[in-house]
């Protein structure tokens, strides 16, 4: 069953522009705070009409349809604060920078009502921006679940739109660490391919020509350590797309450890590098994909004053690496 729905349905007409797409899928694309599988359970419960008739989720939207829908209600905008551990790289009155875990969502959305570095926040903090909207009070930027490091968390709303804007600018240089699978054949090299939406896939971020709704993506890397068959890379994206630095390198050959959508695999352990017959090959090192937002550097958005912060490497990533040198080098 779906989540309690909303008493007034949401009402619109589809555009040209939308024809031919699957109701779950424009409905899931029009209100991104609800995954697939919530949109199709509301679709199930005949809570989407179209024309004033319920419909199944393979239906392909026409020019002109009248669609009604009663989505999941999101609630006043509150969120109960909760008592996460987060690491406080830095903060003063305007600004924090936090060290989110890995496997932290960093704000509500898509089912997950609680358990966001946003439920964290509002615990460790007592004032935080509003421009984000109720569901992302203080988000600036996010990184995937998944990937551990630097987040930037507005206090007010004048540093908020400031730092949004350096972010726009491209002024704020961001450095990732990563761990990948196999050697690149450069020491460092410059990656310029166009992202947009995996066409079959749509969890998924591929690499589109502008044509197909691709927007510019750009990232640097440079190979910081050699292995056999595995490197520690660092990227510098100079855009900030979904997925950029994942999707990138796993365009060149060179996909990110246990990285499930994109290197096929969802853990890596001793059994990777000892063998599936040595006594410790059970032994998981990561299940997730290894990528840490490393450092960043900024302006500060009230003083001016140029920032520096970094963030050592979460626990996982650092006993993979040590097992890299010790099997490996």
């Amino acid at each position: 069953m779906p989540p309690e729905l909303s008493a007034i349905p949401s009402e619109f007409v589809v555009k040209a522009r939308m024809v031919g797409k699957r109701i779950d899928s424009y409905l899931t694309s029009r209100y991104p705070d609800f995954s697939r599988s919530v949109i199709q359970k509301v679709i199930d419960a005949e809570a989407v009409l179209i024309n004033g008739q319920p419909t199944k989720a393979s239906y392909r939207v026409r020019e002109g349809d009248a669609i009604r829908v009663w989505l999941p209600d999101l609630g006043d905008g509150s969120f109960v604060p909760e008592d996460i551990p987060i690491g406080i790289i830095f903060e003063d009155d305007h600004f924090t920078v936090v060290n989110k875990p890995p496997g932290l969502i960093t704000h509500p959305g898509r089912g997950n009502w609680s358990g966001t570095l946003v439920n964290a926040l509002q615990f460790h903090f007592d004032s935080l921006s509003t421009v984000g909207g109720d569901h992302r009070p203080g988000i600036v930027h996010r990184l995937d679940r998944d990937t551990s490091g630097l987040l930037i968390v507005a206090k007010d709303d004048k540093a908020h739109k400031d730092l949004s804007w350096q972010f726009e600018s491209r002024t704020i240089r961001k450095e990732y660490l990563a761990l990948v699978y196999g050697m690149p054949s450069r020491d460092s090299d410059f990656i310029e391919k166009p992202l947009g939406t995996h066409p079959t896939q749509r969890e998924k971020i591929a690499i589109r020509s502008v044509e197909d709704g691709g927007k510019e993506a750009m990232t640097f890397y440079e190979v910081l350590e050699r292995f056999d068959g595995y490197a520690l890379v660092r990227c510098k994206p100079k855009t900030g797309r979904t997925h950029q630095i994942r999707v990138h390198l796993a365009h060149i050959g060179h996909p990110i450890l246990a990285d499930k959508a994109y290197a096929n695999r969802s853990s890596f352990g001793l059994g990777d590098l000892l063998g599936s017959d040595h006594p410790d090959a059970s032994t998981v090192l990561l299940d997730r994909q290894a990528l840490h937002a490393h450092a960043l550097h900024f302006r500060h958005p009230i003083t001016g004053q140029e920032l520096d912060f970094t963030a050592p490497l979460p626990d996982d990533m650092a006993a993979t690496l040590d097992a890299l040198r010790t099997h490996r080098s």
